[in-house]
């Protein structure tokens, strides 16, 4: 009795958001920076630890700051040897975009699903978009370094919900970092977390056809 109360009440999805690295194309970001660490003779997981709050406390990743002070930052901390251009190169070739999920995005959009992006990212994001074009699959791009905020503050998910013009229980998010996941979540959005594409297409699918269980359930009553 109670699964199908849960059934009868269910919101049905109305955008599917989508993160960008880990997600939608490589996580080229901790690819990158593992692999500047190694190459400067540091721990690879140490490095990225250190680099990745780097982007958040120079303000790069959420706009309030540009690429050469957070490459100054990084250098000044940890010691590594490298150009602003030869390091970016090692983080934006990693940016792979895998076709299999703007395949997927794709087929959710010709649904009538609104399909968008929010990603923790800078002008690189841009650049990887004129490099290997991806945003036309999308109705919303929304970029941390754009909205001068990040997934780190809960409050994004509000608005990127509000700018979409829908409810955050009409917003289903995938991330594969799961603080981002446990935010959104809290902030009343659908959420799964993304552990590869098969898992992924499980779990989506899963999301739809209860959706689609509830509509026939409408019809037989």
């Amino acid at each position: 009795m109670a699964d199908q109360q849960k059934s009868k009440t269910r919101t049905r999805v109305k955008a599917v958001v989508f993160d960008f690295g880990g997600v939608l194309a490589e996580e080229g970001f901790r690819e990158g920076l593992s692999a500047i660490g190694e190459k400067n003779g540091l721990n690879p997981d140490d490095f990225f630890s250190t680099a990745s709050e780097l982007i958040y406390q120079t303000g790069y990743v959420t706009g309030m700051s540009n690429e050469s002070a957070y490459w100054k930052a990084v250098r000044e901390k940890t010691g590594i040897a490298g150009d602003d251009r030869e390091l970016r190169e090692e983080i934006l070739r990693r940016f792979i975009v895998r076709p299999e999920m703007l395949k997927y995005a794709e087929s959710i959009r010709s649904s009538g699903i609104v399909t968008a992006i929010l990603s923790d990212q800078t002008n690189w994001l841009d650049e990887t978009d004129r490099k290997t074009p991806f945003s036309h699959h999308f109705d919303f791009v929304f970029n941390s370094f754009r909205m001068k905020k990040g997934k780190r503050d809960p409050s994004i998910f509000r608005d990127i919900c509000a700018a979409m013009g829908l409810r955050p229980d009409e917003v289903l998010f995938i991330d594969d970092n799961i603080g981002n996941i446990e935010r959104a979540a809290c902030e009343g959005l659908k959420v799964i977390h993304f552990k590869g594409i098969g898992n992924f297409k499980t779990e989506i699918e899963r999301e739809f056809n209860a959706k689609e269980n509830q509509k026939q359930e409408r019809r037989a009553r």
